[in-house]
């Protein structure tokens, strides 16, 4: 254990956070993500939800602040303008963390490109439909 820092953040996810660099991502996905085919590197935490692996995820990570769409979602199959609550649930914990984000919605097949490029993909047992999203790790100012 460590002060300070949620527990469900074990040794290989605080590893592969620390060792990405700035505009580097992470995924955080869903039961239903296809994260054994997509991940460079991969740790499962089916045990955990997206609120809580994405609450204690933000907890230690800078979002990027130099580029645009720092934060991206999956956008619904054959209905991009709906907002699921995978997506609500994701713009709710960016308003508890600072700076302005908002999440970006990518189409299903563009999430999976993007999601093959990612530092670390962090699979959950999340069951919530479209409960991914990418994180692009910015930088701590001095």
């Amino acid at each position: 254990m460590l002060i300070g820092i949620d527990p469900i953040l074990g040794p290989d996810i605080l590893h592969g956070l620390r060792a990405m660099g700035h505009g580097d991502e992470v995924v955080i996905a869903d039961g239903s993500f296809p994260a054994e085919t997509v991940a460079r590197r991969l740790v499962r935490m089916e045990a955990a939800d997206l609120r809580r692996m994405l609450g204690a995820v933000l907890s230690v990570l800078p979002i990027d602040e130099s580029e645009p769409d720092p934060v991206m979602g999956m956008e619904v199959i054959g209905n991009p303008a709906e907002v699921m609550p995978a997506h609500t649930l994701i713009r709710e914990a960016l308003g508890r963390v600072a700076g302005n984000h908002r999440l970006t919605l990518l189409e299903r097949f563009a999430f999976y490109d993007r999601a093959k490029q990612a530092s670390l993909v962090i699979a959950t047992g999340e069951r919530l439909f479209y409960g991914n999203v990418i994180i692009r790790k910015g930088t701590v100012a001095a």
